[in-house]
């Protein structure tokens, strides 16, 4: 039975992976803490005070092959006071599996101070997505022996879909909620009886940064809970961001901790004891922005005893902000104030 152990690890690992990063549409990772909030909450887009473009790339293991790697280009901007307009294009691939899509955003931002000063601001957000999937199932079957589930073609689907969110901010407090996936939508190439067509999920994340008066830094903690609907699979992420101002822009990185509240069981050695382990990620980021470029770096360490690699997860987001600057508020507030 020693090969046994290996297999149950290596099984155990990739359903841990395969549940988030196979969500329909864009795999929701830490991400969005560097200054990318859009590419998760549509009621971010145009929220800023400059038009923002961001090009992210993203790789797990670089020791195993086909592990799953994600890269995205986001743009988004504010049209007149209170509009604001959004795009994303995607690719996401782990193993057989792959999805490629496009969304496109509208916001609209109401403003409930007296002026644009002091941020009092709730925020709507739409996201319409096309996103085509493939599962590659080439090389599964066996010419003397084949299996008719299997169609050892390379199976493709598209649908569209439709994400929701709204915003709110107040002075250096924020708070986001975002609905993806309304409309149900059943995959053709998975089998229906082990897979639902509601795959709705629910984002929802609020913190606070705070500050001294006339000092460079600034200290922002914050919380995301993600559930999706029809499984009731949860998980949350902790996190904890600093910020330094200087004359050219801002340096800032920060710590984050995710973890699941639904355990993956296993076989531990092969002799009928079975054992339970909780998904957790501990993700360093760092990061710049100088005048009108952003620089950032997440590095997700996956924080338990049966994994597939040890190598980790590394990603880098490159962007620009353009267009003409509005005024700052008084708040700190870097999600809009940069």
């Amino acid at each position: 039975m020693k090969f046994f152990k290996p297999f149950l690890i290596v099984a155990f690992a990739f359903s841990i992976n395969m549940s988030f990063a196979q969500d329909r549409g864009i795999p929701v990772y830490s991400d969005y803490l560097t200054d990318n909030y859009y590419l998760i909450h549509p009621s971010m887009a145009g929220a800023s005070n400059s038009n923002k473009l961001r090009l992210t790339g993203r790789q797990q293991w670089f020791d195993v092959d086909d592990a799953p790697s994600l890269q995205t280009l986001s743009m988004n901007s504010k049209l007149g006071t209170n509009t604001g307009i959004g795009g994303i294009l995607f690719n996401d691939t782990n193993g057989r599996f792959s999805q490629q899509g496009a969304y496109l955003t509208f916001a609209y931002h109401l403003m409930f101070s007296r002026s644009n000063i002091d941020l009092n601001q709730l925020s709507f957000g739409l996201s319409v997505g096309m996103v085509q999937e493939k599962l590659d199932e080439t090389d599964l079957n066996s010419i003397d022996n084949p299996d008719p589930v299997i169609a050892g073609v390379t199976q493709s689907d598209s649908f569209f879909n439709v994400d929701f969110g709204m915003s709110y901010f107040y002075l250096d407090f924020f708070a986001h909620l975002t609905v993806k996936n309304l409309i149900p939508q059943q995959r053709q190439i998975f089998s229906e009886v082990f897979e639902t067509d509601n795959q709705r999920q629910y984002l929802t994340s609020v913190g606070y940064n705070f500050s001294k008066l006339g000092s460079s830094w600034s200290f922002e903690p914050s919380v995301m809970l993600q559930l999706r609907e029809e499984t009731r699979e949860s998980n949350v992420d902790l996190n904890a961001k600093t910020y330094y101002t200087t004359s050219f822009g801002r340096l800032w990185g920060g710590i984050s901790y995710r973890r699941t509240f639904d355990g993956a069981e296993y076989t531990n050695d092969g002799l009928g004891s079975v054992e339970s382990q909780k998904l957790q990620y501990v993700t360093p980021f760092i990061g710049i922005n100088f005048e009108k470029l952003m620089f950032g770096y997440t590095y997700s360490y996956q924080a338990n005893s049966v994994v597939m690699s040890n190598s980790g997860f590394h990603q880098i987001t490159l962007g620009f902000n353009f267009g003409e600057d509005r005024k700052r508020y008084k708040c700190n507030c870097p999600a809009v104030n940069f």
